[in-house]
């Protein structure tokens, strides 16, 4: 049984929850966690790991497809996706168990049920198997994540799946249709197509990625069509029908027929059931919940986090603002999040890493700017690793030398964005990032010569 009171009570333990409560607990609060599923949440058991562990398979595919350009002949190579399922499903339990361990280090209360607030601000939690009890809490953290959001006239159900199910698939398809080319569609379409899959891939607006920097997307869009994915952009679905063995739908003047319609429309907030009326907790835009820099609510003693508040739905973002609400439950001094420099990352072939202002973003906002862009194939890493395509483009004010942005696509870009977020968070520009010494031969040379494009002295280029 958990006990009647707790400092500190977080409802949700995905990538923000469980971080919050571990730093509540570091710092001396008596701390519970809630949580109606499995430990690690979204996150960790369905969204952003098992994409990854799917997507870590169709690379090493890619690669060993690739291997005779280094002089490697492999012959034989076949797709065994009960193993790749049964790999995902694996690094998803090491995970997730590491999470248990954790809050047991760390003398925190799982509680297996449904958390809600109550009028004063405690905890009401509907405990499986149980009756509800009552929790008294000093402060509430609300780390519920989000739910994902159909297209109008589209509703989930049968073979018209969200991400989640995608990535679960008990079977390559043979056909898939994605529609929405943010992140997510762009990770579904890019591994299912290497997998084997026929992939259509569909997006109501101008361009793949869309909150991407243009020249970025173009440069993803031509890396999926040479996967053989079937790209449409401006292009809405409609008619859509599904039975029990196929979803056939119209795209533009032109119909077909899918094993799976994947719907990668963006989420909302999992606020439903949350008491949050009953609290005197308000929502604001798009129904996210009003925060303050300290991610406090309206309420006194409640905060909330992660994909419940404004600000980019990342699980890296969550992260930080649970660092930040227990901080502050604590009595810490904390500062609010930069949100605009957080990176992004984008894990289909080619990877796409990024933050800050886009060019397009940072001329309408009315700054000088310049941009430093080079090829992959411009530095030594580029040829030898076996990337050419690539490139890192770096968006800079002319003045004062500002870094506004990165945007980087191609071999590891979701790694090399952090050395641009870094440059950035420790009040550097693109002048010192062109004087930084980088090894030889490596990939992240081209950063550097971006940083000197920018500065008006590019060496390779």
């Amino acid at each position: 049984m958990p006990e009647t009171s707790y400092d500190c009570i977080v409802i949700g333990s995905g990538p923000g929850g469980y971080v919050a409560a571990i730093r509540a607990a570091q710092l001396g609060l008596k701390t519970a966690v809630v949580e109606r599923d499995k430990l690690g949440g979204r996150c960790l058991n369905y969204a952003c790991i098992p994409a990854k562990a799917v997507l870590r398979s169709a690379d090493l595919l890619t690669e060993i497809r690739e291997a005779e350009e280094f002089g490697l002949k492999v012959s034989g190579v076949e797709v065994d996706y009960a193993a790749v399922q049964a790999r995902r499903a694996k690094v998803v339990s090491t995970l997730t168990s590491g999470v248990g361990g954790l809050f047991k280090k760390d003398g925190i209360d799982v509680i297996e049920g449904n958390g809600k607030l109550t009028a004063d601000g405690d905890v009401l939690a509907d405990v499986f198997d149980a009756e509800p009890i009552a929790i008294g809490a000093g402060s509430v953290i609300l780390a519920t994540g989000s739910v994902p959001r159909s297209v109008p006239g589209v509703p989930f159900g049968g073979r018209v799946i969200g991400t989640e199910e995608a990535w679960a698939l008990p079977e390559v398809p043979a056909r898939l249709a994605v529609v929405g080319a943010g992140a997510s569609g762009a990770e579904i379409a890019s591994a299912f197509a290497r997998l084997g899959s026929e992939v259509l891939l569909l997006e109501a607006l101008d361009r793949l990625l869309p909150t991407e920097d243009a020249d970025i997307s173009r440069l993803v869009e031509r890396g999926l069509k040479r996967q053989g994915i079937g790209v449409h952009t401006s292009t809405p679905v409609a008619d859509v029908s599904s039975s029990e063995t196929s979803v056939s739908f119209s795209y533009g003047s032109e119909s077909a027929e899918v094993d799976y319609l994947v719907i990668c429309a963006g989420r909302g907030a999992d606020v439903d059931g949350l008491g949050l009326a009953e609290a005197g907790v308000e929502l604001g835009e798009r129904g996210l919940v009003q925060v303050d820099g300290a991610l406090r609510t309206s309420r006194a003693g409640v905060y909330a986090i992660g994909d419940l508040v404004p600000g980019p739905a990342l699980a890296h973002k969550a992260s930080d603002e649970g660092v930040i609400a227990a901080e502050t439950i604590a009595g810490l001094q904390t500062h609010p999040i930069a949100y605009g420099d957080i990176p992004r990352a984008t894990f289909c072939t080619p990877n796409v890493g990024s933050f800050g202002l886009t060019e397009e973003q940072a001329r309408e906002q009315g700054y000088d700017v310049v941009v430093g862009k080079v090829p992959y194939g411009a530095v030594g890493g580029g040829t030898v690793y076996g990337d050419r395509t690539g490139l890192v483009k770096v968006v800079g004010e002319a003045k004062y030398g500002e870094l506004l942005g990165g945007h980087i696509v191609g071999a590891r870009a979701t790694e090399l964005i952090q050395e641009l977020v870094n440059v950035r968070a420790l009040e550097g520009g693109f002048p010192e990032l062109a004087r930084i010494i980088h090894g030889h031969p490596t990939l992240s040379e081209a950063v550097m010569e971006a940083g000197r494009a920018a500065d008006g002295w590019l060496i390779h280029g």
